[in-house]
């Protein structure tokens, strides 16, 4: 191994996240050597990227999708251990590399993060569900151990860049910081008039109009939801209270953010959509890396268009700015309820708009307050699920 190699592990490496960093990583040969790759379930891609990167360790669901991507393997790729279950996914995130892209979707990400920033490297964060869900308990975990948190999202990626060099979590006044904007694209529906809505299916929410992404995270697209949650998560990466994070509708989504200073000026950083800019920038700060990403053409472009977001008719931006103020384990409980009714709905088992309430219900009925472990909120998180499939199961019944 070179002296100059950087060993990264990716976590959820078969989702859209995942794809883009070892499509990154290809067009650097040399600079890095895959150590893990977590695929769940998806045993062909996954084969194929061991294949490729040949990793040390390969992680899926259970016990019947490893003898599947071992037979997928054969004595080719003999060198890659295969292992399963939420022991795999521990030991994947142990493994002690340099890098790991925290790229699992939802609540399932969060142990895996947790103990990646445990090891105290670099670790790069998709996963928002583990601040949105434990933002105290995460953050408290990086200052124990040390680690680097950079954020793949490209959102919180774009304020990251975009904040000066003496920044300081938690006292942005303190750096002549007084608001960070995250623009948000409306998804697929934003003009769409709201008695429409009501007949939403699926595939339509799945088609998103500039970004490819996986199916739950499109629909949090569509509802606005995600960029909610991204609210949260910008909230606990940068330390700034809800009364100094707003949001705009920018259809085009080449400007990923923007910062304003206490001197009116507002740095943006702009891009074309593709996960692969922020990702190279993570993976290679405080370098930069090509990553395969054509430059903008500002002409070609025309014009930027930036727009109010319209809470009445996506009340779930409203929902996570009323779960990040109320503090504590709401957060937790909004993104649990999110989880359950988009599932509902992709399974076409809720209406597109009943998602919001199902969410605004169960804010108002689970239990809520402070955590001190993992332990406690993931009781919370499942105490909130069931809250929130009884509330889903009357949805369906009235339908």
């Amino acid at each position: 191994m070179a002296l100059d190699e950087t060993t990264i592990t990716i976590l959820g490496a078969t989702g859209s996240i995942g794809t883009s960093t070892l499509d990154v990583l290809a067009r650097h040969p040399g600079r890095f050597r895959v150590r893990a790759l977590t695929g769940y379930r998806n045993i062909s891609l996954l084969a194929e990227q061991c294949q490729l990167f040949r990793p040390d360790l390969a992680v899926v669901a259970d016990a019947e999708a490893a003898t599947a991507l071992r037979e997928r393997l054969g004595a080719e790729c003999d060198q890659v251990g295969v292992l399963y279950g939420e022991e795999g996914l521990e030991q994947a995130a142990a493994t002690g590399a340099d890098v790991t892209v925290a790229a699992i979707v939802g609540a399932a990400g969060l142990r895996p993060a947790l103990r990646a920033v445990a090891d105290g490297g670099r670790v790069l964060l998709a996963n928002k569900e583990s601040l949105v869900m434990a933002g105290a308990l995460f953050m408290d975990a990086v200052a124990r151990s040390g680690a680097t948190l950079l954020p793949l999202d490209s959102e919180h990626n774009a304020v990251f860049q975009c904040l000066p060099g003496n920044f300081c979590r938690g006292r942005p006044v303190d750096s002549g910081v007084t608001r960070v904007l995250l623009t948000a694209s409306g998804g697929p529906f934003r003009t769409t008039p709201r008695p429409e809505l009501e007949h939403v299916k699926p595939e339509q929410a799945c088609a998103h109009p500039n970004w490819s992404m996986g199916r739950k995270i499109s629909v949090d697209s569509a509802t606005l939801m995600n960029k909610g949650l991204e609210v949260i998560e910008a909230s606990w990466l940068f330390g700034i209270d809800a009364d100094h994070l707003d949001v705009v509708v920018h259809p085009q989504s080449i400007v990923h953010s923007l910062v304003e200073y206490v001197d009116g000026t507002m740095l943006a950083q702009m891009s074309n959509p593709d996960m692969r800019t922020p990702i190279a920038h993570a993976l290679g700060w405080p370098e930069r890396l090509a990553s395969g990403v054509a430059p903008l053409d500002l002409v070609g472009l025309g014009r930027l268009e930036f727009q109010e977001p319209d809470h009445d008719r996506f009340p779930c931006l409203r929902l996570a700015y009323r779960a990040l103020r109320a503090g504590g384990s709401a957060p937790a409980v909004l993104n649990a309820a999110n989880e359950e009714a988009v599932s509902a709905f992709l399974e076409e088992r809720l209406p597109f708009m009943e998602i919001a309430a199902v969410i605004e219900s169960t804010l108002e009925h689970a239990s809520t307050g402070d955590v001190s472990d993992v332990q406690e909120l993931l009781a919370v998180d499942g105490s909130a699920r069931q809250v929130a499939r009884d509330f889903i199961r009357r949805a369906g019944a009235t339908q």
